[in-house]
């Protein structure tokens, strides 16, 4: 009868921890809400409204455009951008009527587009007004464009792109990608709070890059298990780029985290 009762009662606590461990990501994200920006937002209107089909994974361009005058569909990244846009209203008509008005009462841009195997679709009427300020700040973000005045950090963003850090930490560091295992559940971005609480001096975010981690965290007695269990890791840089070249990601890091560029979004 004991061992009865005993089983019945390993068997109830493996049910509840199976439950708990069911539901800790819902729970987590009641308690600790996950940090969101507008551009990580704009990023997912832009893969729900099929975007990167034409733009490419990400908006990185590469899909081929039958009959247009460049060949391919022009990618968001990389600066491509400025070829087409003028202002973030240029690109709000993109997005809403596939094309600017001053292009559209073009004939020699009108016909241009009509030899073209693929044209912008107009999406008004298939997006809130908010979706689209989030996806317009998607697009500045990933764009390229901005860019610091100052000469250290603008070598920073030319690290930060050979280096891939977006692909992790999302456009212009919004915000990143799912992270199973970690503590809010996602790889954190720069912008927010999140970076406040991760990198609490520029040692400390001197050292994220350098060993890919920092020892308040590592060590700690709750947040040391997560940072084991996260599947994703960030590098250690040390090994790859000199020290120099961490002075110039720690100076770009700390622009962007300060948010002078925001306004350029809108």
């Amino acid at each position: 009868m004991l061992r009865s009762r005993g089983l019945v009662w390993v068997l109830a606590a493996l049910v509840a921890g199976l439950a708990g461990w069911i539901a800790y990501p819902h729970l987590r994200d009641l308690v600790i809400p996950p940090e969101q920006t507008s551009a990580a937002r704009g990023f997912r209107v832009a893969a729900s409204l099929g975007c990167f089909a034409c733009h490419g994974p990400a908006g990185g361009g590469g899909v081929h455009n039958p009959g247009s005058q460049e060949g391919e569909v022009p990618a968001f990244t990389e600066q491509t951008q400025m070829m087409y846009v003028k202002t973030t209203d240029d690109l709000r008509e993109y997005v809403l009527d596939g094309a600017p008005k001053r292009r559209r009462d073009d004939p020699d841009y009108v016909t241009k587009m009509e030899k073209a195997g693929l044209s912008m679709p107009a999406y008004r009427g298939f997006l809130s007004d908010a979706e689209l300020e989030d996806l317009v700040a998607y697009l500045r973000a990933t764009s390229g464009q901005l860019i610091p005045d100052e000469k250290l950090a603008a070598k920073g963003a030319d690290l930060a792109l050979e280096l891939d850090c977006f692909s992790c930490h999302g456009p212009l560091g919004a915000g990143g990608e799912p992270n199973p295992g970690s503590f809010k559940g996602y790889i954190p971005g720069f912008w927010g709070e999140d970076f406040t609480e991760l990198a609490q001096s520029d040692d400390e975010l001197r050292e994220w890059i350098e060993d890919g981690h920092i020892d308040r965290i590592k060590n700690h007695p709750v947040g040391g298990i997560y940072f084991k269990r996260q599947r994703i890791q960030m590098p250690a840089y040390e090994r790859f780029i000199s020290p120099a070249d961490i002075d110039a990601l720690v100076a770009y890091v700390k622009w962007i985290h300060a948010g002078t560029w925001k306004p350029l979004l809108r």
